[in-house]
C-alpha cells in the first residue's frame, strides 16, 4: 500500500485497452456497501476518448452523492498511478488508499487479502453507514476477487452467495475461471463437493484491443508496446490509396459508433452520406491518422468556453480572432477528383463529389491528401439561402504537416493554396461553379485588438449569416486534435447553451396530479443535470439532443428549449456542461471581455 498516488500521474501513456466501452459502475451498492467501478480517467485523457465515454472521479463522487448516501473510502486496486491525481479524491474528503494489485494473470495474494481485509473492516467500525468505492482497471476481476473474499471471510457469507451478488450488481461478474476457482478453493465448505460456478462468456467489450496486455492480464494475439489500442504498435500493412499515395492505417482501431441514418445540414444539397462500413471505416482512420488522433470519434480541434479564469491567456501570448458562426461544424477531406468528404461531429462521413480543388502549380491537376477545417453556414443574399463552406484552419496540404506551423501561415496557405487556384479555375472555366451545391470561402482571422469591430462594429451588421459570438485562436500553437484548452470561444453570456439528452418522465406524489416534465442528461452522469418544464415543442423529443439555455428568474431559473439537434447524436460531457454552467453563473460579459482586451492583451515587447 502506499498513500502517493499523485507519484507519476501526468505521464497517461494512453486510454487502457478495453476501457472505453467497458460499463462505468456497478448497478447497485454490493453488500449495500460496496460500489465498484473501472478507474476512472481525468481530463489529461480527453484527447484520446470521446465525449459519450469520458469517465471523470468526480461523477463516481457524484453519483453516490445523488443517492443520498456518502463515499468515504476510495481503494484503488490499479498497478499504476497515471489515471487520475489522487488529491482530487481527497480534496473531496474521502480517505483514499492504493492497495497495488499485478493482475497479469494473478488473483490477488493472501498478503493482498489480508491488507484490503483490514482496511475495510476497520473503515466499517467507525464508519457504518459510508460507501466505500472499489475500482481496478475495469472494475471486475480484482475488484470482485477481494470483495467476495471479503465477504465470505469477514462477514461470513457463502461463496456462492459473495459470487452470485457481485454478479447481479457488476454484471457479468468475475469472469476469469481461475478467480472463481481460486475463491471457491479457499472459502467453499470442506463438505461441499460441487463444482466451481462456470465462468461467464466474456462480454462484447472485452474484444476491443485483443492484440494489447493491461494489468488486468488478458493474454494478447501479439506484443505491443502501445496502452492505447494498438495505435502505436506497428502497422497492419500499408495498401496502396485510391488517389495513390500510400496509406498506412493504424495497426489495430476501437469500434467507432455508426449512426444509422446520418443526415447533412439541412438546406445543403448534392452532399451524401457513406453507408458502407467498410469505406467508411476506411475513411474515419483515414481522417483521424491525418490529425495524429488515437481516439475514436471525431477528431476536430474543439475549443472550450471562456470564462474568468481562462480569459487570462488573452494575456500571456498572441492570439487571432474571427467571428463563430451559427452553422455546422466539418472536417473536409480532399482527396482527388470526385472525392471530397465531409466528417461531421458525430464522425460520419458523407461525400460532395461535384466539388472540385485544383493544384496551384497546375490548374489540370487535382489536390489530394488535404484536410482542412471549418463550417457551413447559410448565407442570406436578397432574400435566398446560399450555403458556403467557410474555410478556418489545415492540417494536412499534399500529405504535409501543415497543421504544426504557426497559425498565420495555416491561414496563408488556404488563402493561396486552396481558395486562390479554385477562384483562378473557375475564372479559367476548368471549374463550373454552376455545377456544385455550395461555395467555398476563406475565413479571415484579425489580431486580437479588432474584437470590437468584430462584436459591435459596422461588420457585425453586415454578415450575412447568424454569428454566435467569436473564436479566439491562439497564433504560435499547432492544430490540435480533441479538447484544445488553448483555443477560447466566447458567447454573450445570454446565448451559454448545453446540449442535452432529453428524457420525458411522469412525476407525480401524494394528493398530486401527475405532470409530466423533462429529465435533461449529460454524457458521463446517470442522474438528470437539470430539468425542464414540458411544452408542446419538447413534448415529442424524447431521447433527443436538445439545446437549452438557462433564463434567470426571482425564484433562480431554468432551463429553456432552443432547437433539436439533429447534427449530434451525443449530449454534451459532463465536464463540459459544468464549465457552461459556470460561465452562466459566473459569466465573462461583454464589457469584461473588452476591457480585458484593452488593458491586458499579451504585447510583444
Amino acid at each position: 500500500m502506499n498513500g502517493h498516488g499523485n507519484r507519476r500521474y501526468g505521464n497517461t501513456g494512453g486510454v487502457p485497452p478495453r476501457w472505453l466501452r467497458c460499463p462505468r459502475k456497478s448497478t447497485n451498492y454490493i453488500a449495500q456497501k460496496f460500489i465498484v467501478f473501472k478507474t476512472p480517467l481525468s481530463n489529461q485523457y480527453d484527447d484520446h476518448v470521446a465525449v459519450e465515454h469520458r469517465f471523470y472521479p468526480q461523477m463516481i463522487i457524484d453519483y453516490v452523492k445523488s443517492t443520498k448516501m456518502k463515499l468515504g473510502l476510495w481503494i484503488d486496486l490499479t498497478n499504476t498511478d497515471r489515471f487520475y491525481p489522487s488529491e482530487q479524491i481527497k480534496a473531496a474528503g474521502i480517505r483514499y488508499v492504493k492497495v497495488n494489485c499485478k493482475g497479469h494473470g494473478e488473483a490477488p495474494s493472501g498478503e493482498q487479502v489480508k491488507l484490503f481485509n483490514q482496511i475495510c473492516e476497520q473503515y466499517m467500525e467507525q464508519f457504518p453507514d459510508d460507501i466505500i468505492g472499489v475500482h481496478c482497471t475495469h472494475g471486475f476481476n480484482r475488484s470482485g476477487y477481494l470483495i467476495c473474499a471479503f465477504l465470505t471471510s469477514v462477514m461470513d457469507w457463502d461463496v456462492n452467495a459473495a459470487l452470485l451478488q457481485f454478479r447481479q450488481f457488476r454484471p457479468p461478474g468475475i469472469y476469469k475461471q481461475e478467480y472463481i476457482n481460486q475463491l471457491c478453493k479457499i472459502y467453499a465448505s470442506p463438505d461441499d463437493a460441487t463444482p466451481p460456478p462456470t465462468a461467464p462468456d466474456l462480454p462484447e467489450w472485452c474484444y476491443d484491443d485483443v492484440d494489447v496486455r493491461d494489468d488486468d492480464g488478458f493474454a494478447n494475439s501479439s506484443s505491443s508496446n502501445s496502452v492505447n489500442g494498438g495505435a502505436d504498435g506497428g502497422p497492419s500493412g500499408s495498401r496502396r490509396h485510391q488517389n495513390g499515395s500510400d496509406y498506412q492505417p493504424q495497426a489495430k482501431r476501437r469500434k467507432e459508433h455508426f449512426k444509422g441514418n446520418p443526415t447533412f445540414m439541412e438546406g445543403v444539397p448534392g452532399v451524401h452520406p457513406i453507408t458502407d462500413r467498410n469505406r467508411l471505416s476506411t475513411l474515419q482512420a483515414r481522417v483521424q491518422d491525418m490529425c495524429e488522433w488515437r481516439g475514436t470519434g471525431f477528431p476536430g480541434s474543439q475549443p472550450i468556453s471562456m470564462d474568468l479564469e481562462n480569459i487570462k491567456l488573452l494575456a500571456e501570448k498572441p492570439y487571432m480572432v474571427s467571428w463563430k458562426a451559427d452553422g455546422t461544424r466539418y472536417l473536409m477531406l480532399i482527396d482527388g477528383p470526385g472525392q471530397i468528404y465531409f466528417i461531421d461531429r458525430d464522425n460520419c462521413v458523407f461525400e460532395a463529389p461535384e466539388v472540385s480543388f485544383r493544384f496551384k502549380k497546375n490548374l489540370d491537376e487535382h489536390l489530394s491528401n488535404t484536410l482542412v477545417d471549418g463550417e457551413m453556414v447559410l448565407d442570406k443574399v436578397n432574400d435566398e439561402l446560399i450555403p458556403r463552406y467557410l474555410i478556418y484552419d489545415i492540417i494536412k496540404f499534399r500529405g504535409e504537416d501543415v497543421g504544426k506551423v504557426d497559425f498565420r501561415i495555416r491561414l496563408t496557405c488556404i488563402r493561396d493554396e486552396l481558395i486562390g487556384p479554385r477562384t483562378a479555375a473557375i475564372e479559367k472555366g476548368i471549374i463550373d461553379r454552376t455545377r456544385e451545391p455550395f461555395g467555398i470561402r476563406f475565413k479571415t482571422f484579425w489580431y486580437l485588438e479588432d474584437t470590437e469591430k468584430i462584436l459591435t462594429g459596422k461588420f457585425a451588421q453586415e454578415l450575412i449569416h447568424e454569428p454566435d459570438g467569436v473564436i479566439f485562436q491562439p497564433m504560435r500553437d499547432p492544430y490540435k486534435p480533441g479538447r484544445c484548452d488553448e483555443t477560447l470561444k466566447w458567447k454573450p453570456p445570454e446565448l451559454n447553451t448545453i446540449d442535452f439528452r432529453l428524457k420525458v418522465v411522469q412525476q407525480s406524489g401524494e394528493g398530486l396530479l401527475p405532470i409530466k416534465i423533462g429529465e435533461l442528461y449529460v454524457g458521463g452522469l446517470e442522474t438528470p443535470f437539470g430539468l425542464m418544464k414540458m411544452t408542446k415543442a419538447v413534448s415529442g423529443l424524447s431521447g433527443k439532443i436538445v439545446e437549452c439555455k438557462y433564463v434567470k428568474n426571482q425564484r433562480g431559473g431554468s432551463w429553456a428549449f432552443l432547437r433539436e439537434r439533429t447534427d449530434k447524436s451525443f449530449p454534451n460531457a459532463y465536464n463540459t456542461a459544468k464549465a457552461v454552467a459556470q460561465s452562466i453563473a459566473h459569466p465573462v460579459t461583454l464589457e469584461i471581455l473588452l476591457d480585458f482586451i484593452a488593458r491586458h492583451r499579451y504585447v510583444k515587447h
